[in-house]
């Protein structure tokens, strides 16, 4: 084999596995599986979590000292009546001083500095767990919607089989002389109508599903599995408002960053009143004459804070600022139980609804649809009859699926609220 040939087929080696196509995951089925991967790849949460460990990476320097300055003067470098030409060597010029200084902010003003710092970071952080928070429950929402969507597309076709099993009857008393042609039409209207819907439902799953990759992040070789059962609803006792509220408080991500930023205005606000004092710069300079060192100097510097009327103005700017922050937070709070109690109570009325639904209408309107159907057959009831049966029983298993669909989304807000799962 030719040496250029077999270092071909080396590369060729060399790069295959680098350049195979990653294998296929399937994600899905159940909602645990989609936050776990959108947890762990999704990047505008990475993203969050990339800017509250840089904000907490600023903690330190904002408390730290400044650098120290050196700062080097050079005397008589022409050599002024000397004979000698100009220089900047110092032993060959009149003289040199050197001087070291360090600035000393007022005491607390570094402590003042790094907790305003690290408010700053707790607020990046509660805002990355909002964020969090905010994506997860649209993962819950369009994996509730998609399966919503897949039971009515179920219902739908079931429905469509019942009415081409009437469309069937209608024509074969229409074809025996005991039924009227009108009905045998109506039953095909009907039947078109339901397949427009079907197929309107079959792009709403789709769409759903298109959204869920999208909250994932479009991941590539990912497939993802249809939803197949949706959540659990917590116990009644857990859905208690005083437990809830309680949980609220302490959890709510959103109050979290509001907390936060007044920590971060009261320090701001400590850390201006701490400016009517000066800072101090310490300096030390030894002054070299040729090639001894002739003198030494201390050097004490304050900036005099004479410009009041400029503090003044900053203070109250402070304290406006933690007005703000203390009147947000109570806002936030206000709206926050509006909607947790909101929510609650919609999440009672489509338990109820559920129950009254899947225990008494579905099974009343299965039942009369099977009257009518008997009865329509064997001529004792007319057409109009049996479509209004049919067309009741849709109804009930719409409201049963969308029933458990709001419930669904209810428990995802209040988990929201809330802050952590129920």
């Amino acid at each position: 084999m030719r040496p250029a040939s077999i270092l071909l087929a080396m590369l060729l080696l060399a790069g295959g596995p680098a350049g195979a196509a990653e294998p296929e995951v399937l994600i899905g089925g159940q909602v645990e599986s989609l936050l776990e991967f959108a947890r762990s790849r999704h990047p505008e949460f990475a993203a969050l979590r990339a800017e509250a460990e840089a904000a907490s990476a600023r903690i330190e320097p904002a408390g730290a000292l400044p650098d120290p300055m050196l700062r080097t003067e050079l005397r008589d470098v022409t050599n002024e009546g000397m004979d000698a030409s100009a220089n900047v060597l110092p032993p060959r010029i009149g003289g040199a001083r050197y001087t070291f200084s360090q600035a000393l902010p007022w005491f607390g003003k570094r402590d003042l500095r790094r907790g305003v710092a690290g408010a700053v970071a707790d607020e990046a952080q509660a805002r990355a767990r909002a964020g969090w928070i905010e994506l997860a429950t649209k993962i819950k929402l369009t994996y509730a919607q998609h399966h919503v969507h897949l039971i009515s597309i179920r219902y739908a076709q079931e429905n469509l089989d019942l009415m081409r099993r009437v469309a069937e009857i209608a024509r074969t008393r229409y074809g025996s002389g005991f039924g009227s042609q009108q009905d045998a039409l109506r039953a095909q209207s009907e039947i078109i109508a339901m397949e427009t819907d079907l197929v309107m439902l079959e792009g709403e799953s789709a769409q759903a599903s298109a959204r869920m990759r999208a909250l994932l992040g479009r991941p590539e070789n990912v497939k993802l599995r249809p939803p197949e059962k949706l959540r659990l609803l917590p116990p009644v006792a857990q859905l208690d408002m005083v437990a809830l509220e309680a949980r609220l408080r302490a959890n709510n991500p959103q109050l979290a960053a509001d907390d936060a930023r007044i920590a971060g205005a009261e320090k701001g606000r400590d850390l201006v009143e701490r400016n009517r004092y000066p800072d101090v710069n310490l300096g030390i300079s030894p002054t070299q004459t040729r090639n001894r060192v002739s003198e030494w100097e201390l050097m004490f510097e304050i900036n005099i804070p004479l410009q009041q009327g400029s503090r003044r103005a900053q203070e109250r700017e402070a304290e406006l600022n933690l007005e703000a922050a203390r009147l947000r937070r109570q806002g936030n709070l206000n709206q926050t139980l509006a909607e947790l109690s909101e929510s609650l109570a919609g999440l009672e009325v489509a338990r109820r609804l559920e129950s009254l639904v899947s225990t008494g209408l579905l099974p009343q309107a299965e039942l009369n649809l099977n009257a009518a159907l008997a009865a329509y057959e064997n001529g004792r009831a007319d057409f109009a009859a049996v479509l209004d049966a049919h067309r009741q029983l849709r109804r009930a298993r719409g409201e049963l699926v969308k029933a458990r669909g709001d419930q669904q989304i209810r428990l995802a807000e209040i988990e929201k609220m809330v802050g952590e799962e129920l």
